[in-house]
């Protein structure tokens, strides 16, 4: 279970790291019906990535269990993949942060979080984890790891956990803080935005990179 854990620990801490749900839950936060539709963005976000995270893992549970100290060339092709894929919209990240001076403007529908119902913020949550094309990448790695490790059921499903735990934790933190203690939190979450809107493009830059080499160089281990 420990060398599972190890392998999709930078994978989760990809998730976690994204600034973009972050900012999303931090905008929720701040609007009138910060309790309710923060609550809801959670709980999509949550089910989203357990949804994802064991979609993957039970196809690749599927695949043949060779000799564990054979070669793994399928296993191998599908990370090589998957971290060709990060390091891709790592260059697409890095082209389109913004230049000095340059403010960069929230999506639509974020402009728009004021109006979010729960079953909107419970939509939307789902959607970000579970189908964004980087944590899908992110989930899909993830669930290579896990369903080739051979692990029984109940040391699968407290992998999956684990995963969760850490990929869900930047959302879950500042809604159960601002549950707790609403107004401290208020003018610290205003300013986390900001920032967070800001260096958005070269954070998650930084991160596809770094994640991407590691994944291309365990596909390579696997031939």
């Amino acid at each position: 279970m420990g060398g599972a854990i190890g392998e999709i620990l930078p994978l989760a801490l990809g998730i976690a790291i994204s600034p973009i749900p972050i900012i999303a839950t931090i905008l929720m936060l701040l609007s009138p019906k910060a309790r309710v539709t923060s609550v809801g963005f959670l709980l999509g976000w949550i089910v989203g990535i357990v949804v994802a995270v064991v979609a993957f893992t039970l196809l690749s549970s599927v695949l043949p269990q060779d000799d564990p100290d054979a070669t793994r060339p399928i296993q191998g092709i599908v990370q090589l993949l998957l971290g060709a894929l990060l390091l891709l919209l790592a260059v697409k990240q890095w082209r389109g942060r913004p230049r000095e001076g340059e403010t960069p403007a929230l999506p639509k529908w974020m402009q728009a979080i004021d109006k979010v119902t729960f079953p909107v913020a419970l939509g939307l949550g789902f959607l970000m984890s579970a189908l964004n094309p980087k944590n899908l990448i992110m989930a899909a790695g993830a669930g290579v790891a896990i369903g080739s490790a051979a692990l029984e059921t109940g040391t699968t499903i407290l992998v999956i956990v684990v995963f969760t735990l850490i990929a869900a934790c930047t959302v879950a933190v500042p809604v159960i803080g601002y549950l707790i203690a609403a107004e401290k939190l208020r003018s610290p979450l205003d300013g986390l935005r900001s920032w967070l809107q800001r260096e958005n493009p070269v954070i998650m830059a930084v991160l596809l990179l770094v994640i991407g080499i590691s994944m291309i160089g365990k596909g390579i281990g696997s031939f």
